[in-house]
């Protein structure tokens, strides 16, 4: 068997600070060498604070590479002291969840301790890595990992994707053999049956049923039922907290893949993406033309002279048309981008010949003295393909169509009228809350009454984006009205965006709609952002006009404006980008120097409304745009970007760096205007 790697995680404030602090991971490691019959290699060790974020981080990057450990321990942040936060972190990571570890480790450290009931662990799968928690105590921490290290490489060889039926084949009696462990018997007896781990084995069936079930925990509902009404609502969100990289990650995974469709080329084309490599179908230019005012000539033979007296033998404009040939001796008239006559090889600039003589009206002009010596063929023409060949790939698929002009100037420069693109989705923006008025209806608001930002806010900031938009208008706050609104948007739109009722109160009813009526899939519903923390993202089963199964998108925003317009940005777009073709999808990050001091929020990440500006020293500066709240909309006035502030309870000084999402135009210390 490959030797299997592992990666050790140790979760402590102290020794983040300061490594020599940690004893846990020499002991772990050790316990992977000595006892681990030669299976192990601990290939990575980490160490971070106790920040969930931080955890976070540290295990999807390793679990989520191409080629993950099979094993991550974590040691450290298991108990209930304030800051214990490692099983809160692990779990929303975990794609399945693997109780028998806990279960075995808790058992193994109970008959040592009844301390041990003051350990939280964790364990599961995320893709094909085993993730396990472990205590921080160092004596913890090994009895843990002792009690189970038999049994993980058999654990390990499954995650990672070996045949079930295959590695089962001969029994429990074999595995446990393979593993050198056995079942201990109870009460002075043993059981008579095998157990078969819920494998099948052929020639023989055990004599009870086992249970059967057909679909995951994961997959009920997780929503309130509006039915029973607010005496049993949840009391907590139900969805697990996830880190905004992990939101983001389900996003680009469930966002249906861009559908390929043929659109004239036309000023409508800005903004899409090609979906195929454009060929030239003709030269360009397709003729010999000039490249600048001047005469056609044709240049003497090696040791002749260019310079003479010539007649103007025809005249040639930029205008289609047949030209007479040009013969020796003769001169033709000719305009910047005309064609040169057949036989001409050369052009000479207007600015070396002096006009000799005039035809007898005076109108045109009869002979043009050369001052020019040693003209070469060639000179001063733009040869036949030599801006574009014919066969050339001029545009390549994924490349965008920008307003700049360049993209749609070379498709219409070589003559294709069609060009294969990603389809735009089509976007629908609804309001809901029984609070919710009109923005322009007059008179003054009765009490409890809200005007609508939200709607015409996000509606402009989808179209500045190139999409077309659908206005849904405001949803009631009743469950048949809500799910009827959004069935009739479902049949017009790829995209809906609500904001409103995706919080905890009893007339919150977005995802109970969703999950219950819709029969659709919430993959997060909560986001460990400041602000925007209730964010919902769902995909929805419909059958499209060809009657085929597709999936589409349904965010859920906050209903705070601020939060509302932040997540827009920072979960919305990527979306409509991938759904689209746009890469790389999202808002450009680029990194900033504070203008100011910024204050951390210890428990969440923030996105901070800001002004970047671009000094000029060539760096970019960012200052706030006032008070955060998430309901005051005056904080995203003359914002352009979102900066990126990590959670912690440390206060970031002048001068430090971070990274920006920039939504707008760089403001300039350049500009005069």
């Amino acid at each position: 068997m490959a030797t299997l790697k592992a990666a050790v995680l140790i979760v402590s404030t102290t020794a983040s600070q300061d490594p020599s602090a940690d004893s846990s991971g020499r002991i772990l490691k050790d316990v992977f060498n000595q006892e681990g019959g030669g299976k192990w290699e601990v290939a990575e060790t980490k160490i971070v604070g106790d920040v969930v974020l931080d955890i976070q981080r540290a295990i999807s990057g390793w679990a989520d590479r191409e080629d993950p450990p099979n094993l991550i321990i974590t040691t450290g942040g298991t108990g209930f002291a304030v800051h214990d936060s490692t099983p809160e972190a692990v779990t929303p990571l975990l794609h399945k969840h693997a109780p028998g570890l806990v279960h075995g480790m808790l058992a193994a450290s109970l008959a040592v301790t009844p301390f041990a009931l003051m350990s939280r662990p964790v364990a599961g799968v995320r893709n094909k890595s085993i993730i396990i928690t472990l205590p921080g105590s160092p004596k913890g921490a090994k009895e843990n990992l002792q009690s189970v290290l038999k049994l993980l490489p058999h654990a390990c060889i499954q995650a990672a994707g070996a045949d079930s039926r295959t590695l089962h084949a001969g029994g429990v009696k074999k595995l446990e053999k393979e593993a050198g462990v056995s079942a201990q018997g109870s009460g002075g007896h043993s059981h008579s049956h095998d157990h078969s781990y819920g494998h099948s084995h052929s020639g023989h069936s055990h004599g009870h049923a086992m249970p059967v079930r057909h679909t995951a925990p994961s997959e009920n509902p997780r929503s309130n039922d509006p039915s029973l009404g607010p005496t049993r609502r949840n009391r907590s969100s139900p969805y697990p907290m996830l880190a905004v990289d992990e939101a983001i990650r389900l996003i680009k995974e469930h966002t249906p893949s861009p559908q390929v469709i043929k659109v004239k080329v036309d000023g409508y084309l800005v903004g899409c993406v090609l979906a195929e490599d454009v060929t030239a179908t003709e030269a360009v230019p397709a003729y010999r033309a000039s490249i600048v005012d001047g005469y056609a000539v044709i240049a003497p033979k090696e040791g002749g002279s260019s310079k003479g007296i010539f007649p103007v033998a025809s005249i040639s404009h930029a205008t289609p048309g047949e030209i007479a040939p040009l013969e020796v001796g003769q001169i033709a008239r000719i305009t910047t981008g005309a064609p040169l006559p057949p036989g001409a090889t050369s052009v000479v600039m207007v600015e070396d010949t002096i006009l000799k003589a005039m035809t007898e009206d005076g109108e045109e002009e009869h002979e043009i003295e050369i001052l020019a010596e040693g003209v070469k063929a060639g000179e001063n023409v733009r040869e036949v393909g030599s801006d574009i060949k014919k066969g050339e790939v001029i545009l390549r698929k994924g490349e965008e169509i920008s307003a700049i002009g360049g993209e749609l100037g070379l498709l219409a420069s070589v003559g294709r009228a069609e060009v294969m693109v990603y389809k735009r989705p089509v976007v629908g923006v609804l309001s809901t809350g029984d609070e919710i008025i009109e923005h322009g209806r007059p008179g003054e608001l009765r009490l409890g009454e809200v005007r609508d930002c939200n709607r015409p806010t996000i509606m402009s900031a989808v179209r500045g984006w190139g999409f077309e938009v659908v206005d849904l208008g405001i949803a009631r706050d009743k469950p048949g009205a809500l799910e009827q609104t959004l069935r009739d948007a479902l049949r017009q739109v790829d995209v809906i965006i609500t904001s409103g009722g995706v919080s905890m109160g009893e007339l919150d009813l977005l995802k109970p709609t969703i999950e219950r009526s819709l029969g659709g899939t919430i993959h997060f519903g909560r986001v460990s952002m400041k602000p925007g923390k209730p964010t919902t993202f769902a995909t929805i089963p419909v059958k499209n006009n060809a009657g085929e199964r597709v999936s589409k998108v349904i965010f859920s925003l906050p209903g705070n404006p601020v939060s509302a317009i932040v997540t827009l940005h920072l979960f919305v777009l990527p979306s409509l980008h991938h759904a689209s073709g746009v890469a790389p999808a999202g808002l450009p990050k680029v990194q900033v120097m504070l203008d100011h001091e910024f204050r951390l929020d210890p428990q969440r990440s923030e996105y901070h409304r800001a002004v970047v500006t671009l000094g000029k020293d060539g760096l970019m500066y960012a200052s706030s745009t006032g008070g955060q709240r998430s309901s005051r909309v005056g904080s995203l006035k003359s914002a352009n970007a979102l900066l990126c502030l990590p959670a912690g309870k440390e206060t970031l000084s002048k001068g430090s760096k971070t990274e920006a999402l920039l939504m707008g135009r760089i403001k300039s210390e350049f500009d005069v205007l």
